[in-house]
């Protein structure tokens, strides 16, 4: 017990680690910022390209808890990431955050294995609900 803040825990929960993919440098920055101030969330990492993404992954995909990948990309697609995620070993959400969340473009993604599809214009709210969601699962599903 801390003696200074007798109803705190002894220890702050860790925060959810996530790595994302986007190639707007503006949005990414953005997403962080608001993803970081309003969860215990943490970027550990991020891409704007499919290749580099894939080569972070392979060797942090123990240290992530949720991916979140925009589709169109500078260069490969969100989906091929989608793709390679499937492949890897780890216990981590996947989300899609685009401008392009069709009906098509969705079941297209949950067939990949994406957890959720947001749309950047309209569901940032839905996003943010959903990571925190993923955050209080995190100690039952060891995220």
């Amino acid at each position: 017990m801390n003696p200074l803040h007798p109803n705190a825990s002894a220890e702050a929960p860790s925060p959810i680690r996530c790595f994302i993919v986007e190639d707007s440098e503006v949005i990414l920055q953005g997403l962080t910022d608001t993803l970081e101030h309003m969860l215990p969330l943490k970027v550990v990492g991020s891409s704007s390209d499919e290749k580099s993404a894939v080569e972070w992954l392979n060797g942090h995909a123990d240290q992530c808890d949720l991916v979140i990948t925009d589709i169109f990309l500078k260069q490969g697609t969100g989906l091929d990431v989608l793709k390679h995620l499937q492949t890897l070993r780890g216990q981590f959400a996947k989300v899609v955050l685009t401008n392009y969340a069709t009906a098509d473009v969705r079941k297209r993604c949950a067939a990949l294995g994406a957890d959720k599809v947001f749309d950047k214009s309209s569901e940032l709210d839905e996003l943010i609900e959903y990571c925190a969601q993923v955050d209080r699962q995190a100690p039952a599903s060891n995220h």
